[in-house]
Order: structure tokens, then sequence, then C-alpha cells
């Protein structure tokens, strides 16, 4: 197991593994490749995400350091940062939330209504929200005597991509348990920290699967390109576990043609993409991650990209949550 060879603390916080499923309506409907889906909607904390694999590590580590708040920061409808508040109320921990956006003047709703549940202290920062006003924050937290952990947009650094290092373990375990192999995965791409994990992960394995990702944001990644700032937190997780390897955004296969008007913007795309995999397997995707990648996934199955001998497998991300606050937008 790969886990045994991660050093870092983890905080126990979701339910693994996450079940392993086959598509076969939905490969049938299509006339595509065999299709399955990981479900890390699945994960158990405050209605799931794959944010959790990420906050284990992310969480043991600022419990080790002796902190007694959190900080993070997304856009309003953020499920990480949904995942990020239910993680700390369940260590006995203080949440702030550095949201981009202004309040609402009506109930909240998805995301937001449960981060009023789970006890989250907002902050509200406009047309900022990946976070950049959390410097100033964690001074104001300081001068009044908390001990406050930075948790980067995403859960997406070197120790979080560790989750999903741990999860190709975990997925390596299952198809192997069930006798298939797996020639493609696919996924939402946005922070970044994601596919870094994955392709850390694969080469722990040794594994020869196509990773690809479908970028769910204009890139807004300062001067480094998307590619080279997933590679960035590559090299850094596998400078942790003391890996031999090194990565270059040549590595990297991303595909940027699918992020429409724009991030949280619903378009022809992803209602199709929703409204076809409820249709036909009974499960939801978001408006936001999973809806848009899987409708990156399904134009290249159109695309022929992909031979019916194939098997891909698409890693659900989670998201339902915000699927009630799009309920307009996807009619």
């Amino acid at each position: 197991m790969i886990t045994r060879q991660i050093p870092q603390q983890r905080q126990p916080l979701g339910f693994f593994p996450t079940p392993l499923v086959s598509l076969n309506n939905l490969s049938k409907r299509l006339h595509g490749p065999r299709m399955l889906m990981k479900r890390d909607d699945q994960t158990g904390l405050a209605s799931g995400g794959n944010k959790t694999r990420k906050l284990e590590f992310l969480f043991g580590e600022a419990l080790a350091m002796g902190c007694d708040t959190v900080i993070t920061g997304g856009a309003a409808q953020s499920n990480h940062c949904r995942q990020t508040v239910a993680a700390a109320a369940s260590c006995g921990l203080q949440c702030h939330l550095v949201l981009g956006g202004e309040p609402a003047r009506t109930a909240p709703k998805g995301n937001l209504l449960l981060n009023d549940l789970l006890g989250a202290h907002i902050h509200w920062t406009g047309k900022y929200r990946k976070g950049e006003k959390i410097p100033e924050i964690v001074l104001n937290l300081k001068e009044q005597g908390c001990r406050p952990y930075v948790i980067p947009y995403g859960g997406s650094n070197a120790t979080g991509a560790l989750g999903f290092v741990d999860a190709v373990a975990e997925l390596t375990e299952q198809i192997k348990s069930m006798s298939i192999s797996i020639d493609t995965i696919v996924f939402a791409s946005s922070s970044g920290g994601t596919q870094a994990g994955l392709m850390v992960g694969r080469h722990m394995v040794g594994a020869d699967f196509e990773l690809i990702g479908i970028a769910i944001d204009k890139g807004e990644t300062g001067e480094k390109s998307f590619a080279e700032h997933i590679a960035a937190i590559a090299n850094d997780t596998a400078d942790l576990l003391e890996l031999e390897t090194s990565f270059s955004p040549a590595d990297i296969q991303l595909y940027e043609d699918y992020v429409g008007k724009g991030y949280g913007v619903v378009g022809k795309l992803e209602k199709k993409a929703i409204r076809i995999v409820a249709e036909t397997e009974g499960i939801l995707l978001d408006p936001v991650y999973t809806g848009r990648a899987m409708g990156g996934l399904l134009d290249l199955i159109d695309q022929g990209k992909f031979s019916p001998k194939d098997t891909v497998l698409f890693w659900h991300t989670g998201g339902l949550p915000a699927l009630f606050s799009y309920a307009k937008d996807l009619q």
C-alpha cells in the first residue's frame, strides 16, 4: 500500500474506499467505451466530495502543529469550503471561509446553507474568490490569539495532493479485486492538486493508464500556465515523498476547451451531461465541476477518441449541494 510510504500524519474524515461502479446504461446509450465511475461523491463528509481526501492530510498537519483555527477560500458555492468547515467541526477547530462575492439578500442555498449550519465564519471579498485576502485575515486572527492554519485554494499543495496519491493505491486494489484494467481516467481539474496527486500516485504504483484533466476554469495561475502549476505541485509532492522523479508540463494532459463562459456559468454542455447521467444511471453530477468534466468526456467520445474496447473511468468529485443553487440554470 502506498499509504505506508506516506510519512505525514492523517486525520480520518471520510469513508474509504469509495465505490467503483460500472456505468453500463450510459455506455450502451453512447455506443462508446466501457465506462466506470469512482464515486468520491460518497466520501461522507457533509454530503461528500473529493476534497475530503486532501483534507485528511491537511488537517493531520494542522492538528500536529497545534493549530486551533483553519482558514481557506473559494467561490460562494465552493465544495472545498463546505468540506473544510465540516472537517473543522469534526476536529473541534474554528473555521474561517474567505468567499468571493457578496452576502446573499435571501436565505442561503446549497453549500452556503451548509456552511452556516456547520458554523463557518464567513468573510466576503467581492471579486476575489481564490483566497487572495487570506493573509490579512490571518494577521487579524493571530492578533486575537488564534493559531491559524492556512489551507490553500482547493486544498492544492503537496500535503493535500497526498490524498490522491493514496487514492491511486485505493483504486489499484479495487481494479485488482475486480480483475479489470483501466485505459483512461477523466476528471475535473481546477486547482491542480487532484491531477498532481494522481500523477504521482500513478508513478508510484507503476501504472500506465492515461490521465485526462478537463479544465473547469480559465487559467488564473499568475505567470505560470495551468499545466506548469500542476507540474509544480506534482514535483513538490514527489519531493515530499522523497521520490527520484520529476514532472514537466509536457507530462500533463489537460483539455481547456470546455470552460465555456467561465467558472460556474452553466451552458448546454453541462446541462446535457447532468441530465444524461441522471437519466441513465440515477447519479447526480454538479453544475460547476463534474457536469463540465462529464460534458467534456461525452464530447471526446463523440469525437471518437476512445474505441469500444477501451475502459474509461470518470472520477466523480462530488458537489451535490451546489446543484440546488443552480435550479433556474438547469431548466
